[in-house]
């Protein structure tokens, strides 16, 4: 007996606290800071869909003391001005605690359009139940490891999202395991490189983020720290091959909207972003920033690395459980 995919029906939702630490940027209309890119789709998700959809990506909010509430508002709102069929968004919506989940709430929840997401790794250092519930009260349907069938107008979109990789949680097997392979698909995973455990399954795309493009990409910088020290095979951008003629799939890679450490962020390919997705278009009808990249050459974490960055997420849960214990006593 095999298990239909759910349908979800999305209802439609309509004080910013100033921050103690402030990016050393020159004050103008935060909307200017954030780079809107567009892309196409893929071949696949062109062949399957009658007519065009139009996805929003955004990805690593960070809300918290590092990235200015003005931001984050201006992220929603130049989301709104685009009139996206979807929104999807992939992880890191907190920095380091989470003071900041009743803004996060409010500004993710204006965002006038369907909402999907996966979570990050800061998501689960800070409290992923938390993180998830105030995503929820957004209005965005959390998907972890599964996948989910999505009414957008007259047509139908297949979103699978992988938990997050990099502490562990992401398990592709079951997140595919219920995929129908009629259906137009998209991926979501906070780390790129689960894209290459999703491709043969017939996800042509898969949207990611994490590495904020390293922020400082002035001289290719960003490839230096982030692909042959760090290890990431996809850095920031376009990789694969949207026709699936050198590789199963593409996925792109958003420098994000906010930070964790430090705000400053400069070069082009560090800026702020907010990725568009032509759903159905050819390359040719979209004025896309660039073409698809190869990959850098990257490094999976040894075993070791892996489960220390599990026995962190454990570690955390416990401060915070002994830190609620002491408030309540």
């Amino acid at each position: 007996m095999t298990c239909a995919p759910r349908r979800v029906h999305f209802p439609l939702h309509s004080h910013p606290a100033a921050n103690v630490l402030m990016p050393l940027l020159p004050k103008r209309d935060p909307k200017e800071r954030i780079a809107v890119r567009q892309f196409a789709g893929t071949a696949a998700l062109k062949s399957q869909l009658s007519q065009p959809l139009r996805v929003a990506h955004l990805t690593d909010q960070h809300f918290g003391r590092v990235t200015r509430d003005d931001l984050q508002w201006a992220a929603a709102q130049l989301t709104n001005d685009h009139a996206p069929d979807l929104v999807v968004l992939t992880g890191d919506y907190v920095a380091h605690s989470l003071d900041y989940l009743g803004l996060m709430s409010e500004v993710i929840g204006s965002i006038d359009a369907p909402k999907v997401a996966v979570l990050g790794n800061h998501d689960h250092w800070a409290g992923a139940r938390q993180v998830r519930g105030a995503l929820e009260r957004a209005g965005v349907h959390v998907l972890s490891n599964e996948s989910s069938v999505y009414d957008l107008g007259e047509q139908r979109l297949q979103l699978v999202g992988l938990d997050d990789a990099y502490t562990g949680h992401a398990n592709a097997g079951r997140a595919v395991s219920k995929l129908d392979p009629t259906l137009p698909t998209l991926g979501l995973s906070h780390i790129a490189e689960e894209a290459d455990k999703l491709w043969p399954h017939g996800v042509s795309l898969v949207l990611s983020g994490h590495t904020h493009s390293g922020q400082i990409t002035v001289g290719d910088l960003h490839k230096w720290t982030l692909g042959k020290m760090g290890g990431h095979r996809y850095v920031h951008g376009l990789y694969g091959c949207r026709q699936a003629e050198r590789a199963e799939g593409a996925v792109y890679v958003s420098a994000g909207i906010g930070a964790s450490v430090f705000g400053l962020r400069l070069g082009d390919r560090g800026r702020p972003e907010l990725a568009l997705f032509e759903l159905g278009k050819d390359a040719t009808d979209v004025e896309e920033h660039h073409d698809e990249q190869p990959p850098h050459p990257g490094r999976a974490p040894s075993p070791r690395k892996q489960e220390s960055r599990v026995t962190a997420v454990h570690k955390k849960r416990r401060k915070r459980e002994r830190r609620l214990r002491r408030h309540e006593s």
